[in-house]
């Protein structure tokens, strides 16, 4: 069960249409839940790493995008069933990074052109190859 952090959310507006295109790509879907493994604080900034399910770790990319509980990242380092996010002081403080300890449990959103490349490729016969049309079918689909 995710816990509950006195009533705080992570809200950040969305993109609107005909806005300046700039950031992370994501949807608000929850893919994963994930266990705070451990937080190292470096003075300057800290490591969080976050333990999830190894069939999700296909989809957390390095220096690819991530959401943890609202939040937007960038993925420093992945391992086995693990991943490594570096953030700054001011996250920590203004995020819910702030509430985090040692085997809290996150919501993640992983990397969407990850999950849309998988499924692509998982759909693929050898003796077919997809236009561009039909990859833009694909991608309308999501």
């Amino acid at each position: 069960m995710i816990q509950n952090y006195k009533n705080e959310v992570h809200i950040e507006p969305a993109m609107m249409m005909g806005d300046k295109f700039e950031g992370h790509v994501v949807q608000g879907h929850i893919d994963a839940i994930g266990t705070i493994h451990d937080i190292k604080n470096l003075g300057n900034s800290y490591d969080i790493f976050i333990k999830v399910q190894a069939k999700h770790i296909p989809f957390i990319v390095p220096k690819g995008s991530i959401t943890i509980d609202g939040v937007s990242l960038t993925v420093n380092d992945v391992k086995e069933n693990m991943f490594r996010l570096t953030i700054i002081p001011h996250t920590m403080k203004e995020t819910l990074f702030k509430n985090y300890k040692k085997g809290s449990q996150v919501n993640i959103e992983t990397d969407m052109f990850a999950r849309y490349i998988s499924h692509i490729v998982k759909h693929q016969t050898q003796d077919s190859t997809l236009s561009w049309g039909q990859i833009d079918a694909i991608n309308i689909s999501f």
